[in-house]
């Protein structure tokens, strides 16, 4: 098991412009050649926009992109035609495919946190696909079959411990609350890279929410 700290994270974004990001994995300029990717998971972004800010149109392309809202609203907008606002508890997942454009903003008027993972597809290429799933119930979890992955949500309370499913690589990002996961205090932004994962249990310290990533060895 290898624990990345939030405070590891590479700092991103544009502050002026209302935008701040903290990258998990190798990003744009912060080329770091140990750090590209875990499984088929290649970013776990966490973003906060400020009411009004956004990113404008830009391309993706052979990438399997997956958002979960934190608080705040985040509206999208994409060149398939797709446009929605996606409210904490929703999943938003963009096939990006042969290639999509989309635009993220926050049309509100609080500040609006996510976090974005972006995962590379078995097979390049396709047309480009949509999917939303509102007030994903828990302990649903939602598959991104084109990726070999499965993403879990997990909220346990204070004292309870919650089962972690066995996989290849297991991907551990707390959104919230404070838990203990094989002998590791994790905290807000930490994340625990797990390879070959068996039976796992994290207990909650406090009240808290983790997204796990349930991910094949290919």
């Amino acid at each position: 098991m290898d624990v990345r700290r939030a405070a590891q994270r590479y700092e991103g974004g544009e502050e002026a412009a209302g935008i701040s990001t903290r990258h998990a994995f190798s990003f744009g300029p912060h080329y770091d050649p140990d750090n590209l990717r875990f499984g088929a998971l290649i970013a776990c972004n966490e973003e906060r926009l400020a009411p009004g800010a956004g990113f404008a149109e830009h391309p993706h392309s052979h990438t399997e992109i997956v958002t979960w809202v934190v608080e705040g609203e985040l509206t999208h907008r994409d060149s398939t035609g797709h446009e929605s606002v996606v409210r904490p508890g929703d999943v938003q997942h963009l096939s990006a495919a042969a290639g999509v454009r989309h635009v993220e903003r926050n049309d509100g008027d609080v500040p609006l946190v996510f976090v974005q993972m972006w995962l590379t597809p078995l097979e390049p290429g396709g047309e480009p696909r949509y999917a939303a799933v509102r007030a994903l119930p828990d302990p649903t979890p939602y598959a991104v079959p084109e990726a070999a992955a499965t993403l879990h949500v997990r909220r346990p309370a204070a004292g309870e411990r919650t089962p972690l499913p066995s996989a290849a690589h297991l991907y551990v990002h707390v959104v919230r609350g404070e838990v203990r996961l094989s002998g590791e205090e994790l905290s807000p932004g930490d994340a625990a890279r797990i390879t070959d994962a068996g039976p796992l249990q994290a207990e909650a310290v406090t009240d808290a929410e983790l997204l796990v990533w349930e991910m094949d060895a290919g």
